[in-house]
């Protein structure tokens, strides 16, 4: 059980960090990639979110309605299916990104922070196949191309 416990540790502590990172942008460490998938992917449906985050789809709905709240994502009907949205980027969101990024960045060094490049990547590569597992075992499926992020 050393392996869930030290997960949760990791889980737990990453997050408060990124959180004070972020803080200066108006954005949490559950918002960021979110944001930075609408900058990188201007008009994404919404709904395309979900195949790529593993969250519920209201939390989802929660996100985008904070970011849009903060005046960094706006939101126009979906002309291929009126009961969704496509996301945009505000300028704001665009003037911060790189910011974002970068506290993003410092965040996953510090967790590597010790561990050689090469054991960096194993980790990383375990990690992904550990969610494969789980996500398999609970019958979520997900585009494969979404864990290679």
């Amino acid at each position: 059980m050393k392996l869930l416990k030290w997960l949760s540790v990791a889980d737990r502590y990453y997050k408060v960090y990124l959180d004070k990172q972020l803080a200066p942008f108006g954005i949490n460490s559950s918002q960021h990639m979110f944001l930075i998938k609408i900058c990188d992917s201007p008009g994404i449906a919404q709904d395309s979110l979900l195949d790529m985050f593993y969250v519920h789809p209201s939390n989802i709905v929660r996100t985008i309605a904070a970011l849009e709240k903060q005046g960094l994502v706006t939101r126009s009907p979906n002309d291929q299916d009126k009961r969704t949205w496509k996301l945009y980027p505000t300028q704001r969101a665009l003037s911060v990104l790189d910011e974002v990024r970068a506290a993003c960045e410092k965040t996953e060094a510090l967790l590597l922070q010790g561990i050689s490049e090469p054991d960096g990547a194993l980790l990383t590569d375990l990690l992904m196949q550990a969610g494969r597992n789980i996500t398999a075992e609970l019958h979520i499926e997900r585009k494969e191309d979404e864990f290679n992020e």
